[in-house]
């Protein structure tokens, strides 16, 4: 009988397979730092894009893959903080803010996606691109969490998944270096015409122009002295300020989100590991007792006693059984992922709440930041042509209208 004796070796293989103990341990390596100092002029802005939540519309799949969508939301403000105070405190570039999406207020814009969270383990897609529509990376980040980056005594700069900001922000420090000056000169210039011509494509379009790849080329400079240059350089300021005021908030959610938030990520860290454990262990049970009846199956016809084989029909009983303990494990395995969602819904009650104040208006963080941004963009461009004593382009009155009175006092 040929199927028995190889239905039996891949069946204990199969079983014997075990999930490794993996060894870990924080993370506590610090971010590359330049060698030599960068000079004042030659340090590029950074802005760390709010997060890709990447919830899934349908609900099966959150299920699936255990998002917890206010959760998700919350991670996807909370990380690009903890990115911007990583590459912040390696002095290698110029002000590091976190802004509500990608803006050209700044040099170098990071962008993030997140893949999977869960307190065992993190991957981000993160994106860099700089002011010219130069690309430099894009590239998935994955680590593991130890369970002792949960402890209380770990101090609360020091996340638990530490590695992948350190990583991101290696990558961008080799790629920076691998510039010459006039490369990050070309950088700021282009970021700051492009910056002029969305306020006034009038004066300054023709200083800078987009080709057919996507790149802006920088065709010239007006003068230093120029007024409108002055004017909307005190206008990026203004927007700078704003920018500041924002990252104010984005610091205060950090700590308000820090305690519960560990709290999530250290009571998920077993069930994320048991429920995958179990997932692989069903499977494997399902895979073998599958091979054990087709085998055994296959042992019956080609026997040549015309009766029946009792033992190839104990092979049969034994698959039956292995495929039974697997949707065993498989609903064990549910069980596991409903506690996480447990622990997801009572962390929900902490993060949702939080609110922001700016300018005598109280906004929640979903949305309302990027429409509080671009309205703050349209009064911008309003006072800038207030301030040289020209009317106000007629969209502007429009677009003004439309938004509200968000910004203004409520009193």
């Amino acid at each position: 009988m040929r199927f028995r004796p190889f239905i039996c070796i891949a069946t204990c293989l199969l079983l014997s397979a075990c999930v490794t103990q993996e060894v870990r341990k924080v993370d506590l390596t610090p971010p590359t730092m330049s060698e030599t100092p960068v000079a004042e002029d030659l340090l590029l802005d950074v802005g760390v894009s709010i997060f890709d939540a990447n919830v899934p519309e349908d609900y099966d799949e959150r299920v699936e893959n255990m998002i917890q969508p206010e959760v998700r939301r919350a991670e996807a403000n909370y990380m690009p903080y903890v990115a911007k105070n990583l590459l912040q405190s390696t002095g290698n570039w110029g002000a590091v803010r976190v802004v509500p999406r990608p803006t050209d207020a700044v040099d170098i814009i990071v962008t993030g996606k997140i893949l999977e969270s869960n307190g065992e383990r993190l991957t981000l897609q993160m994106g860099v691109h700089d002011a010219t529509g130069r690309h430099w990376f894009t590239r998935k980040y994955h680590t593991l969490a130890s369970k002792y980056a949960y402890d209380d005594t770990m101090p609360a700069d020091v996340d638990a998944f530490q590695a992948v900001y350190r990583e991101l922000s290696d990558d961008m420090l080799k790629h920076m270096q691998a510039m010459n000056e006039e490369d990050i000169r070309r950088i700021r210039s282009t970021a700051e015409m492009k910056f002029a011509r969305g306020f006034v494509p009038d004066a300054f379009g023709s200083h800078i122009e987009e080709n057919d790849d996507g790149y802006f080329e920088l065709l010239r400079l007006p003068a230093e002295n120029d007024p409108m240059l002055d004017r909307v350089r005190r206008v990026r300021e203004r927007e700078y300020l704003f920018i500041d005021t924002l990252d104010e908030y984005y610091s205060e959610f950090h700590r308000s989100m820090y305690a519960s938030y560990q709290n999530w990520r250290s009571a998920t860290f077993d069930e994320a590991i048991a429920n995958r454990q179990l997932k692989e262990q069903a499977r494997s049970r399902m895979i073998g007792g599958t091979l054990a009846i087709v085998g055994s199956v296959g042992a019956i016809y080609e026997s040549d006693n015309p009766y029946v084989d009792y033992s190839a029909l104990g092979g049969i009983a034994g698959g039956v059984t292995l495929i039974k303990t697997a949707v065993a494990k498989r609903n064990e395995a549910a069980m596991h992922a409903e506690v996480l969602r447990e622990v997801g819904t009572a962390a929900e009650a902490e993060l949702i709440p939080y609110t922001m104040d700016l300018e005598n208006q109280t906004y929640r963080l979903q949305g309302s930041v990027e429409e509080q941004y671009q309205e703050l963009r349209r009064i911008l461009r309003r006072a800038y042509f207030e301030d040289l004593g020209l009317p106000v382009p007629e969209q502007d009155e429009g677009e003004e209208a439309a938004a509200g009175t968000s910004l203004r006092d409520n009193g």
